[in-house]
């Protein structure tokens, strides 16, 4: 007969803060790098004056909307890495499409309520091409990150 005690140097504490440090460790750098890009992208374009936000927070000291690409982008991408940790490379690449068109379909919907202004000039395929590159990058670039830092086990 198989008797199982409870150890008492158990601690479920240290284990869930391990893995809030794992959790950091891996994709702080990667959303971060997510904002930073989305913020750079937004402001040439707008410098460009291909798009523009009309309806933003603090637009007296922003010219983008710092809301989506501070809380908006990391939320996204945190969702976006979350799926590509468990789905097979053939469903990370229909994910991604799925994702770019859910934006391309995002942005006219924000365009229709005022928050999003394209120029004359802009075709939304531009988005939907952008978006996929935009993913892969990152994507990439949290599959590179991890590769190098974490030890193989």
């Amino acid at each position: 007969m198989s008797i199982v005690k409870h150890s008492k140097d158990l601690n479920w504490q240290q284990s869930r803060k391990r893995l809030f440090h794992l959790w950091i460790r891996t994709n702080i750098p990667t959303l971060l790098l997510a904002s930073l890009l989305g913020t750079y992208l937004d402001l040439f374009f707008i410098g460009k004056t291909l798009y523009t936000f009309p309806k933003r927070p603090l637009p007296h000291i922003f010219s983008f909307n710092i809301l989506f690409t501070c809380v908006g982008l990391p939320l996204l991408t945190s969702f976006f890495l979350l799926l590509c940790n468990i789905l097979s490379l053939s469903k990370k690449v229909i994910l991604i499409f799925m994702l770019s068109m859910l934006m391309t379909v995002g942005e006219r919907f924000s365009e229709s309520i005022g928050y999003f202004a394209h120029s004359d000039s802009w075709n939304h395929l531009y988005s939907f091409i952008g978006y996929t590159f935009y993913l892969v990058f990152i994507y990439c670039f949290y599959q590179w990150s991890n590769d190098r830092d974490l030890p193989r086990a």
